[in-house]
């Protein structure tokens, strides 16, 4: 027995060792933590105690010692009787470690009544050694200010010290909040002040992460690094929300944290039950609303800002817009019986509890207008609560002695939704077999919506969910069925769906066709027959409220009754107009045109136009449309409105504005013009067949195969339709030319109006370019006081300048992005990006794809031309890109010369440069300039700009420098420029004499500026590249990216508004389950075929990997991009 303990003894020594060693705080537990039997896993406690025991045993064996008896107790406790698996082993490992604690103590018998005091005493020196305060403030900073991104190493370190420090702590306040319990309430006392109380508790709320948040810390306002908490607004915002005396007191049981005051959204949580998590997230959203507004009111002053009535204002009506109308359209009375009577924080309030409701409501977030029936009884429990002195919980959300919103009021909701998606068959069911969200949404249409009681009556059939026959049909019987719409597929949609437009064509064909057949005179005779078309509309609108009655069969009994009455109310109607019309109609014909039959039908014809027409207006008119929905109320415009049309909540308030509705009319006016003109009288339709069938109809005596069948006594009617058909299917086909036509041509003028597409590609943004800059300020910069006067003033070479530095980093933005995702590589990077245009040179420095190859175009054009210098200049500036990069190196070449050398030197330059310019003012530069000779000058440049972009200094490079540059004195004086140097002898013997003394550019300074560093590697590669860029970038989707952004430069666009008058907005990023990244090993893994991924890839998208694996130095990548064809891709080691 002495030997098994002895092994399980030296086990459980090794196990904690190496746990001490290699464990940290955050890791997987090991050792005797990590084995604590299953059956008391249940109290995680066990673990974190024997933790924290191993964790400080170097520190002081007595302490680690309490802990583990702290442990064996909490152990024995749990089962006394060590009947658990694996307890009685385990409660022996721990013993063994105990006495192996004792028998390292020296001497002297334990005085456990002394433990408490120990372990206070080792909390304050744990936590003075490891500077607690210090250590969350650190990272707090470190976090905040955003440079960790290029250590993330530091900040996983300190935020892994900080937890492994404070769980320590909360267990060392844990045991000795146990222990004290086992005393009288006076000795603890006596043991631990309250003051070093109140310390072991907020140590012990300080375990948890780093507070979360997303942009403002609200719960951890102590920062320092986090400027938008400084904000005058956003202190405004939070100020707005706190608690006031108007609001019933909190029960001492709900805790707040220290780091803030309660607010009223602490209320909202306690009186509903709102999650902790949702009250965070929802807290910090409208103080950015609400600091948001007040940005664009004004921002507020004074050391105690205040918000303003009209920011909040703002978001109320934004916030409950929908719960207002709601209540109008049902009509139903608001929860509150005037707006301009609420107070700024009763606004608040309601603002803070619809958004609470709204972030909590999971996917019943689909149906807004039953998010307005919920708000609207939440509303009126809290008012009920308000007038009371104690809050307390609200009734719809209290079940089982606990209070969740989420439990009660949604779920119940979310229920019925799910089990009605779940029994759509994949969507496969019948669209009346189950309720959609729009089913749902469609309830809230009505007062019938009340039914559902509050809270919710789970009895109502409403909840009632859909239950599955043995045959998988769904069981009806105590089912909800649909709202209003219900699907049904069938042919009959291609009537149904566009009756207007059926109705429209048949009707002016059977017009046409009467105006032809009466040889195009408006007599008598013609017009009693075209009110034939009273019958012919009637029956028609017949035929489409008998469809009305088909397509709603599956949702009779659900359906609100405003809609089943108006459907049979207008087959009804509809049924005894067409038969009047066509009894009135035959009567008037069968009487003449002097008979009362025939008024009595003009009158009825004209009154139903002229009510249509005022029905029309009082839609479509934004005058009288006002006035309606002002009117809406009152229940006889409601019954007008409903017999014209079916009045849905959705849709209601669309309508387009006076000018758009007059350019719609008018587009379709020429279209149908287009179509009826070519219809009567230049295609073969109707007015050239009139003649050809009454020539058919006259025929008399004409037999056939099928005599009896085809034309016996019926005037040749067969032959008359095989005639009329095609005729008729063309016409009823032939909008969809027009249409697509006037379309093609309405779409071209205002594309060229808009200049779309003007950029269709790369040699157009090649020749655009320098417009970007100033097209970039006009349509997507703010305004600028400076830029407008340069404006006024005409000063476009300064505008230029001006626009260019701001435009740069936006272009330089996407292009890096292009690179991050591989459509462009390296060398293309650094053709396409712009330089800052910081002011070093006075020019615009453009990216060196426009200028790439220009100065040896250049060079070659001036060695060659023999005209005066004004043409040799006209000549190069014909080409601006040309014009700029000789503008360029020449200000370039002196920038940098005049920046490395001193004394000497640099006058040298300086009287170069000025004999120059005096040679241009002269009109000499021909003769006083060996242009044949420039190329070896620019050999001789890139000689020294190869040094000098080196990135590291030495006096190898400084000596190779200085006699680079002494070359290139040689070269200007005898082969390139003849200078005169009578005007100047003084500054001249100077420059000589030094040279003679060997020191005329000894005085150089190595440039390590990096923006003069960045110049010189610019430099080079103007002197350097011979090719022209006109393909870069090559990459097609890259191409494609930058015609799309700069073709939008020049579209019509709102005008730019500063940041802080934008509008708010949300955006909800959709995700899906798929691999976006892969590892090296699943690159490399086989499938079935024996294909890899990375094979797949690189035969599909070889000019994207190529630029991917540029940069890589995973011998990997090279040696399986070595086998991709090389017309396709080269290999990287070749190119590095």
């Amino acid at each position: 027995m002495s030997r098994a303990e002895a092994n399980w003894d030296r086990l459980v020594r090794a196990a904690l060792r190496g746990e001490r060693l290699a464990g940290t705080y955050g890791q997987p537990v090991t050792g005797i933590a990590g084995n604590v039997p299953s059956c008391l896993r249940n109290n995680v406690h066990i673990e974190e105690v024997l933790r924290a025991a191993d964790e400080i045993q170097d520190e002081d064996p007595t302490v680690a010692r309490i802990l583990c008896e702290h442990a064996y107790t909490l152990a024995q406790n749990l089962d006394p009787n060590s009947e658990g698996r694996g307890v009685l082993q385990f409660k022996t490992g721990l013993m063994s470690v105990i006495r192996q604690k004792l028998a390292k103590r020296e001497g002297g018998a334990i005085d456990r009544s002394g433990d408490i005091a120990k372990l206070q005493e080792f909390y304050k020196l744990y936590r003075e050694k490891h500077k607690v305060d210090e250590l969350i403030e650190d990272e707090m900073k470190l976090r905040e200010s955003a440079v960790f991104s290029g250590n993330l190493g530091e900040l996983e370190r300190k935020t892994l010290k900080r937890k492994k420090v404070l769980a320590t702590l909360k267990v060392l306040w844990s045991v000795i909040e146990d222990m004290t319990k086992d005393i009288s309430p006076e000795d603890a006392k006596n043991l631990i002040s309250e003051e070093m109380k109140k310390v072991m508790q907020k140590d012990a709320e300080r375990t948890e992460d780093v507070v979360p948040y997303n942009i403002i810390p609200l719960d951890a306002l102590s920062s320092t690094t986090n400027a938008i908490v400084t904000f005058p607004e956003v202190r405004a915002a939070i100020s707005v929300l706190q608690y006031h005396r108007d609001l019933p007191r909190l029960p001492g049981t709900f805790s707040v944290p220290d780091a803030r005051n309660s607010d009223m959204l602490d209320l909202l949580q306690y009186v509903f039950g709102f999650q902790e998590g949702n009250v965070k997230n929802q807290r910090e959203h409208i103080v950015h609303l609400l600091a948001n507004e007040q940005s664009r009111v004004g921002k507020p002053s004074g050391n105690e800002p205040k918000i303003d009535g009209g920011a909040v204002d703002a978001v109320f009506n934004k916030a409950l817009d929908n719960y207002i109308k709601w209540c109008s359209y049902l009509p139903y009375h608001l929860i509150w019986t005037n707006t301009d009577s609420l107070t700024k924080e009763k606004k608040l309030l309601y603002v803070c509890l619809y958004y609470l409701m709204w972030g909590e409501a999971a996917n019943v977030r689909f149906l807004p207008e039953g998010l307005c029936y919920i708000f609207h009884h939440l509303a009126g429990e809290l008012e009920d609560i308000l007038r009371k002195q104690t809050a307390e919980p609200a009734e719809s959300c209290s079940s089982n002695g606990s209070v969740s919103f989420l439990e009660n009021v949604i779920s119940p909701l979310y229920d019925i939704i799910a089990a009605e998606a779940a029994n759509n068959k994949n969507g496969r069911a019948p669209h009346s077999a189950w309720r959609n969200y729009d089913d749902f949404n469609e309830f809230f249409w009505s007062l019938k919506c009340f039914q559902l009681g509050w809270p919710w009556k789970l009895e109502n059939q409403f909840f009632s969910k859909p239950s599955k026959k043995d045959k998988g049909l769904l069981d009806r019987n105590h089912h909800y069925g649909k709202t209003s719409f219900v699907e049904h597929r069938t042919f009959l949609h291609l009537y149904h769906s566009f009756h207007r437009l059926w109705m429209f064509l048949i009707m002016m064909f059977q017009g046409l066709t009467i105006i032809a057949f009466n040889n195009g005179s408006f007599d008598m005779k013609t017009v009693l027959q075209l009110l034939s078309l009273g019958p012919t509309y009637v029956a028609m609108k017949f035929i489409e409220s008998l469809l009305d009655i088909l397509m709603m069969y599956g949702a009779y009994s659900t359906s609100r009754g405003s809609a089943i009455t108006r459907v049979l109310w207008r087959f009804c109607w509809f049924t005894v107009a067409s038969l009047t019309i066509c009894y009135l109609y035959v009567k008037a014909l069968q009487d003449g045109t002097q008979s009362a039959t025939f008024k009595i039908y003009v009158f009825i014809i004209g009154a139903y136009a002229g009510v249509q027409i005022i029905m029309s207006l009082l839609t479509s008119v934004p005058c009288c449309r006002g006035l309606t929905e002002a009117c809406y109320r009152w229940s006889a415009i409601r019954l007008i409105k409903w017999m014209h049309q079916e009045n849905n909540y959705v849709g209601r308030g669309m309508h387009e504005s006076p000018l758009d509705y007059v350019k719609y009319v008018a587009f379709w006016i020429v279209i149908l013009g287009a179509k009826f003109s070519f219809t009567y009288f230049l295609q073969v339709k109707i007015k050239p067949l009139v003649k050809p069938t009454r020539t058919i109809i006259s025929f008399r005596g004409l037999q056939y195969a099928w005599h009896d069948f085809v034309s016996k006594n019926n005037h040749n009617a067969i032959t008359i339709l095989s005639l009329w058909a095609p005729v008729v299917s063309i016409y009823l086909l032939d909008i969809h030319v027009f249409y697509t036509v006037m379309s093609a041509i309405y779409g071209f003028l205002l594309g060229a109006r808009d200049r779309l597409g003007e950029i269709r590609s790369v040699e157009a943004v090649h020749r655009f370019f320098e417009k970007f800059p100033r097209a970039f300020m006009d349509k997507l910069h703010v305004a600028i006081p400076k830029r407008q006067q340069l404006l006024s003033s005409g000063q476009d070479a300064e505008l230029d300048k001006f626009d260019a530095p701001r435009f740069a980093p936006f272009w330089n933005e996407i292009v890096r992005n292009l690179r991050e995702e591989d459509y462009i590589s390296n060398a293309e990077l650094e053709l396409l990006l712009m330089p800052k245009n910081d002011g070093i040179l006075r020019i615009v420095q453009w990216p060196l794809f426009l200028l790439a190859s220009k100065v040896f175009v250049a060079k070659d054009i001036a060695a060659d031309f023999k005209d005066p210098q004004e043409e040799l200049w006209s000549r190069i500036s014909k080409d601006e890109y040309m014009r700029y990069a000789v503008v360029e190196c020449f200000y370039s070449i002196y920038h940098i010369l005049t920046s490395i050398l001193e004394k000497e030197g640099r006058l040298w330059v300086e009287k170069i440069y000025g004999g120059i310019h005096e040679s241009i003012s002269k009109n000499n530069i021909q003769k006083d300039l060996h242009f044949k000779n420039m190329h070896i000058v620019i050999a001789k440049l890139v000689a020294v700009l190869g040094i000098l972009r080196s990135t590291t200094e030495s006096s190898d490079l400084k000596k190779g420098a200085v006699n680079a540059i002494q070359d290139l004195y040689e070269v200007v004086h005898h082969e390139v420029f003849s200078i005169d140097i009578s005007g100047c002898l003084d500054d001249w013997d100077q420059i000589n004499r030094a040279r003679a003394e060997g020191r005329l550019f000894n005085n150089l300074k190595w440039p390590n500026d990096p923006g003069l560093k960045n110049l010189i590697k610019r430099l080079y590669s103007l002197l350097t590249i011979k090719e022209s860029a006109a393909n870069v970038p090559k990459n097609l989707e890259a191409r494609r990216r930058l015609q799309f952004f700069t073709n939008s430069l020049f579209m019509r666009m709102p005008v730019a508004r500063p940041v802080s008058e934008m509008f708010s907005f949300s955006v909800f990023t959709p995700y899906y389950s798929e691999i976006v990244l892969y590892s090296m090993a699943e690159l490399q893994k086989k499938n079935e075929d024996g294909i890899t991924t990375l094979f797949y890839l690189q035969k599909i998208y070889p000019g994207l990997l190529f630029s991917f694996s540029i940069n890589s130095e995973s011998s990997t990548w090279n040696m399986n991009l070595e086998n991709v064809e090389k017309d396709q891709c080269y290999s990287v080691t070749a190119l590095r």
